[in-house]
């Protein structure tokens, strides 16, 4: 198995600063707003863990204004166990794209990234790119600061990390992804954020905390500039 941690307790104190992200992302508005693109993409976007569409707002607005036709995952709280969700989620996408002309677009915030992931494995000629903002793909929740609640409630984290390997090995994920991941991260272990497994992964490094990515402005840059063509 990977010898990994959660975040330190350094990092986790870096969630704290968060709220400075909305300045910096204030600032750089003109930057972001040269960004629009030139092919429009339906995209949808993906909530974390415990979270909703509200979550999604900023991101989500920005990539409207920059010409997309953007969607929450309307699905409510991200609280369901992971296989039930994306059970449902690889039926909802093909429903949404079974008389799209194009493939969609899927950018997800920590867990919603690693569902966004599994459903273009599932589907792979349904989803053009996916875009991951600090999601553990390795070990599940088991390198995140999760972990202990989970074995509170006497959820074994060891087997769901065999079960995420399993999953992984079974089927390769061929669609490109862009794997955005801090090292100030909090909540997740960077690490964790990090495939080596599949082929078309490009990653990307930030400065920002775990909270902070809903609203960083070079995650904003990073997904603009790659959908700009």
């Amino acid at each position: 198995m990977t010898q990994l941690k959660p975040p330190s307790l350094g990092n986790m104190f870096n969630e704290a600063f968060a709220a400075f992200e909305l300045p910096k992302l204030l600032l750089r508005a003109p930057e972001l707003s040269r960004l629009k693109t030139n092919k429009p993409r339906k995209i949808i976007v993906m909530p974390g863990f415990g979270a909703d569409d509200f979550s999604t707002l900023p991101i989500r607005g920005y990539l409207a204004s920059m010409g997309h036709e953007v969607h929450g995952w309307n699905r409510g709280l991200n609280i369901k166990d992971v296989q039930t969700t994306l059970d449902e989620l690889v039926e909802d996408i093909e429903k949404r794209t079974r008389d799209a002309a194009m493939p969609i677009v899927m950018v997800g915030w920590s867990l919603g990234g690693y569902l966004a992931r599994e459903v273009a494995r599932d589907l792979p000629d349904r989803v053009e790119q996916v875009f991951t903002l600090g999601s553990p793909i390795v070990g599940g929740p088991k390198y995140t600061q999760l972990a202990s609640l989970y074995r509170a409630q006497g959820i074994d984290v060891d087997w769901i990390e065999r079960a995420v390997t399993e999953r992984e090995d079974a089927k390769q994920l061929t669609t490109p992804i862009t794997a955005v991941f801090s090292k100030l991260d909090g909540v997740v272990a960077w690490q964790a954020c990090i495939d080596k497994k599949s082929p078309n992964v490009d990653h990307i490094e930030v400065n920002a905390s775990h909270i902070g990515l809903g609203i960083s402005a070079d995650a904003f840059r990073i997904v603009a500039e790659k959908l700009r063509h």
